[in-house]
């Protein structure tokens, strides 16, 4: 549900990043208007909530097939608005089609009343545990993925009976408002998930509206000031911020596999992937057939908007000067650019770049670029790769290749990020059941999965008594004998 211009006094206009041109016009919800979109959703909290697990996944289902129908549709306005290509948009939409599915379906396994043991001194106790919602959940969403992301909170929250408040960017309006638009469609009863469309302030509007959590993607920077912001009304956050991945490419790999894979990784969607890999430590046995590799599949990418284009634009103006500036630091620290070089970058385009031998500390190693580019460095050993990778102050997503399972699992295990995917790249991001988030500067919390789940309800503890203990030791009656026996108890029961 999309909310009307009553509380608005400016307009945003969405361009498309490729030609300039004005694609939708959404107003500027101001303080006001949260509120009110906050407390319309507090009212359909008790409504969804109470319709139960098996309800709410009927309406969940519903929404998915809306989106199933219309994929074509979104894919086109996701196109006009961030610039990729409509079947890189249909597939991020799979991506949150499966997220849908898997909430729906797994709510009330991960969510409904479980029992647990009370223990030797509590066994006149039945305990329980209940997960129940939070309320209202505000979701702050990130451009470059503008389905994908933010309905890896949206679903799981609904799923766990809170209603939404979603903020999307203000480089993809249209297609927050689209994802408002179809659960209306799907749920036309209540204000289950609202859209609220501006810049920063109707962000931190929703920050300080009170509501029960707050889901925020975004970049590290905006994160922070987020956080201080939810810190106003102890509201709780998720935060998933930028990242540096690295991917590690052994001996013993598949090098006609892992190019494959890591070209796509650091330069699909024009490199603006929060888990996009950015670093590459291969090893120096296949380190130059890697190299070659890569870069015959970097050249031969199609950039442009022409429909068969295989990078879009830069959707965010500003980025560009950043990953100019990373390029050109590379190159005059030292590093060769083996495809492309300051030249790519040619606004609103970033052409593929390539570069290897770059210092550790140069900007385009330690910094997230967010554009199609990678560096390529060489390692004597894994070890060597793991340090390098572990090196930064960032720990979102990462990836291994390499013929053994057992080496992929080890290094995986000593890989400090939140994510690993090993002979593939990013696929943990589609499987329901993983839960996805990071750490250090790449934030906390969690989305997807269980963890997903659990992140948007409270755990409620239940004691009950089912008889009286004879020894009355939450009593005042209790006596020094009564503590005599209880101790007798727990040297028996933990003292050898």
């Amino acid at each position: 549900m999309s909310l009307t211009a009553s509380h608005a006094t400016e307009v945003l206009e969405s361009f498309n990043p490729a030609t300039g041109e004005v694609v939708g016009t959404y107003p500027v919800h101001d303080e006001q208007a949260v509120q009110d979109a906050v407390a319309r959703a507090r009212e359909a909290a008790r409504w969804w909530s109470g319709l139960g697990y098996d309800e709410r996944k009927n309406r969940l289902l519903a929404w998915k097939r809306v989106i199933v129908r219309r994929i074509d549709e979104l894919a086109r306005l996701m196109h006009s608005e961030t610039g990729k290509p409509a079947d890189d948009a249909r597939l991020e939409t799979i991506g949150a089609i499966e997220h849908i599915d898997w909430a729906a379906k797994n709510a009330r396994k991960v969510l409904g009343p479980r029992k647990v043991r009370p223990g030797a001194l509590a066994m006149n106790l039945a305990a329980s545990v209940q997960y129940q919602p939070l309320g209202v959940v505000g979701v702050i969403g990130p451009w470059n993925y503008p389905i994908l992301t933010p309905v890896g909170s949206i679903a799981y929250a609904l799923a766990a009976g809170n209603t939404v408040v979603f903020k999307p960017s203000e480089h993809s309006p249209g297609v927050g408002t689209w994802i408002a638009d179809t659960f209306a469609e799907a749920v036309p009863e209540q204000p289950v998930l609202q859209v609220i469309t501006g810049f920063g302030p109707t962000g931190a509007a929703l920050c300080r509206s009170g509501v029960d959590k707050l889901a925020f993607t975004g970049s590290t920077a905006t994160g922070k000031k987020v956080m201080a912001a939810c810190a106003e009304t102890l509201t709780p956050v998720i935060v998933e911020a930028g990242g540096k991945d690295a991917v590690i490419v052994a001996d013993d790999a598949d090098i006609e596999a892992a190019a494959e894979a890591v070209a796509f990784g650091a330069m699909g969607n024009a490199g603006q992937t929060c888990v996009g890999i950015e670093r590459a430590y291969v090893t120096e046995r296949v380190f130059d057939a890697f190299v070659d590799r890569v870069a015959k599949i970097a050249a031969e990418i199609k950039v442009g908007a022409q429909e068969d284009a295989q990078l879009g634009p830069i959707t965010m103006p500003s980025q560009v000067e950043v990953i100019r500036k990373h390029i050109t630091d590379a190159v005059e620290r030292g590093g060769k650019a083996v495809v492309g070089g300051p030249e790519s970058v040619r606004p609103p385009f970033v052409h593929p770049v390539v570069l290897t031998d770059v210092p550790e500390d140069s900007e385009s190693m330690t910094e997230e670029t967010f554009g199609p580019t990678i560096t390529i460095n060489r390692v004597r050993d894994l070890d060597e790769a793991v340090e390098k990778a572990n090196a930064t102050r960032y720990g979102l997503g990462s990836a291994v290749y390499t013929g053994s399972k057992e080496k992929a699992m080890d290094i995986a295990a000593r890989l400090r990020s939140g994510m690993t995917s090993i002979n593939s790249v990013q696929t943990f991001a589609m499987v329901g059941a993983l839960p996805f988030g990071g750490r250090g500067d790449s934030g906390f919390g969690r989305i997807h999965g269980p963890d997903g789940l659990r992140e948007f309800a409270a755990a409620k503890s239940i004691a009950r008594q089912k008889y009286r203990m004879p020894l009355p030791l939450l009593s005042f009656s209790r006596r020094p004998r009564h503590m005599k026996l209880v101790m007798r108890l727990v040297r028996l029961l933990h003292g050898r």
